[in-house]
């Protein structure tokens, strides 16, 4: 079972640098069941939350205003305290809004809201860590690059169907930019020597780079195509057909021994007209014989093979 976005911040304990560099989302979680973070009341030492009872429920202009002055009373405290754990809770729960809109902006992904606002919680933890009151910039211009960036690179390191390797996942990114760049330019899609040229890049990268695209995302065979009632079924149900050259290969390898035990001649005449292709008359004329001598024997030759084909 998930563990909800409100659930991770409320338990997420304080990191060191270095780790919140590198936390992901099952990290976080396994550290939310290690320490817990008590629930935002009144702290004797933090006045700026006095009358805050849930930071989730406050109004977001007073959510900005109280946000610049913990992130300047979190730069004062010493790391791994409980009133830094206090306040850095705090932050993350003022600022989970910020986190949902990032999920919005980046659109749907075929993955489940939930999960991507742990990625991005992720984000904002980092983002609250690194953060700097003294560089002037507001904490939203810092925060929302960080979150977006996290959502997109569990996008692109934990969502493909197949594993593939960093520098062609990249490749793939770059490819779909110079795509619509040049389609923009061109008013159709460009060709691999086009988008060789473009990205100045050799044609077998470019081939390589398409062909990884289509690791990102896997369908199932035994997935319905449509929800209609008049679904012919499951996809693997409607991939495939006979071939008929499987009978041709078969004919000729029951064949082969049919055709040797022929005389000279009959062989003669089934090599020219199957393998060479000539007429019977370019037949008969290669080999002095009339046009119908040559028809007869063909005849012949062709109904003793089948019957022969037949009765194997």
């Amino acid at each position: 079972m998930a563990t909800t976005s409100d659930e991770l911040v409320h338990c997420v304990t304080a990191p060191g640098p270095d780790e919140a560099a590198t936390v992901d989302v099952p990290a976080a979680h396994r550290a939310a069941h290690r320490t817990a973070v008590p629930e935002p009341a009144a702290h004797p030492d933090l006045p700026e939350l006095a009358g805050v009872e849930d930071p989730r429920r406050v109004a977001p202009d007073d959510a900005r205003e109280l946000t610049r002055t913990l992130l300047a009373r979190l730069a004062t405290l010493e790391e791994g305290t409980r009133a830094y754990s206090y306040v850095r809770a705090t932050l993350i729960e003022l600022n989970l809004s910020l986190v949902r809109f990032a999920v919005r902006r980046v659109g749907n992904r075929r993955e489940p809201e939930e999960d991507l606002i742990q990625v991005g919680s992720v984000g904002l933890i980092k983002a609250i860590d690194r953060y700097d009151p003294d560089h002037g910039a507001e904490f939203v211009t810092f925060a929302l690059p960080t979150i977006l960036g996290e959502i997109r690179r569990h996008f692109r390191d934990a969502t493909w169907a197949v594993h593939v390797p960093r520098r062609l996942q990249e490749l793939r990114i770059t490819l779909a930019k110079a795509r619509d760049v040049l389609f923009q330019r061109l008013g159709r899609a460009p060709t691999v020597a086009e988008l060789a040229a473009h990205l100045d890049l050799s044609q077998e990268e470019v081939i390589e780079g398409l062909a990884a695209a289509n690791g990102h995302t896997a369908g199932s065979l035994d997935a319905p195509v449509t929800e209609s009632e008049e679904d012919p079924g499951p996809l693997a149900q409607r991939l495939g057909e006979e071939d008929s050259r499987y009978d041709t290969v078969e004919n000729l390898i029951v064949l082969k021994p049919l055709v040797a035990a022929l005389p000279e001649r009959d062989r003669q005449i089934l090599s020219m007209r199957f393998g060479e292709e000539l007429t019977q008359s370019q037949i008969g004329a290669r080999l002095g014989l009339s046009q119908m001598h040559v028809s007869r024997l063909l005849g012949r030759t062709l109904k003793h093979l089948r019957a022969d084909l037949t009765a194997t």
